[in-house]
């Protein structure tokens, strides 16, 4: 009971910042490890309730028809290569390196979005094709998915910016395809940890029902309220990832 006290309320706000901006994981994951599960039973039992979560924010975009489904379909099997080569090199290479570059690029990347009003509720009039956004895609897909593989947090963050900046999909749409490619990565990692006995069902089961309720009205909110809600929470989880990378790098020496 009283780890379901700790937990549950924390995957909630998880559940409703991740529908929104992304990032969930850097909450609740410690969530798990606060209330005393072991690292990788903590790993399995947030991939199990997440999931759960994930599929009603992503079921809302698609209801709403903010999923261009034709780049869903290349990121994602793309995103899931790209994670499998990121986990490879992630045995052969230290995740330090990463870790110094994100502490140095993050700051810098949430202060060019503060100043620019980067974000934008309309489809960016790019001069590109259907074929070049199905390239992109695909693209972000593998990059951030090895990204996602290798290291990990703000994996969701990262898709609605490339989508939104880069390939020029409104903000709704960014966060729609990004909750579509978290939602197939986190079923591809739940089958492994619920395989090796790494899930504590009561726990993730309980938690689930929170991270559905946060996921619920954090992407009924972005719906209505877009860019203004979708950009300052943005912001905080970009912050938050910051902090926490350099919690890790500074716990790790």
């Amino acid at each position: 009971m009283n780890q379901l006290l700790i937990i549950c309320p924390l995957v909630f706000f998880a559940g409703f910042v991740d529908s929104i901006a992304g990032g969930g994981g850097i909450i609740s994951l410690p969530a798990y490890v606060a209330a005393g599960l072991p690292y990788h039973m903590a790993l399995g039992t947030n991939k199990f309730a997440s999931s759960l979560g994930t599929s009603v924010a992503t079921a809302r975009f698609i209801k709403n028809g903010k999923v261009h489904f034709k780049a869903a379909a290349v990121s994602v099997p793309a995103a899931l290569f790209g994670s499998w080569i990121g986990a490879r090199l992630a045995l052969k290479i230290s995740e330090v390196y990463l870790q110094y570059t994100l502490i140095i690029t993050l700051p810098f990347l949430a202060v060019f979005l503060l100043r620019s009003g980067k974000f934008k509720n309309e489809e960016l009039k790019k001069n590109i094709t259907g074929a070049a956004v199905l390239a992109l895609s695909a693209a972000a897909g593998f990059v951030v998915g090895m990204y996602d593989g290798f290291f990990g947090p703000g994996t969701g963050t990262f898709l609605i910016l490339i989508y939104n900046a880069v390939i020029g999909f409104d903000i709704l749409t960014s966060s729609g395809n990004a909750k579509v490619i978290n939602l197939s990565s986190n079923v591809a990692a739940l089958a492994t940890f619920l395989a090796s006995g790494n899930v504590v069902v009561p726990i993730g089961a309980c938690a689930a029902v929170f991270g559905i309720a946060g996921n619920y009205v954090g992407s009924g909110l972005a719906i209505k309220k877009g860019i203004k809600l979708i950009r300052p929470v943005f912001i905080l989880v970009l912050a938050i990832l910051t902090l926490k990378i350099l919690y890790d790098v500074i716990t790790s020496r």
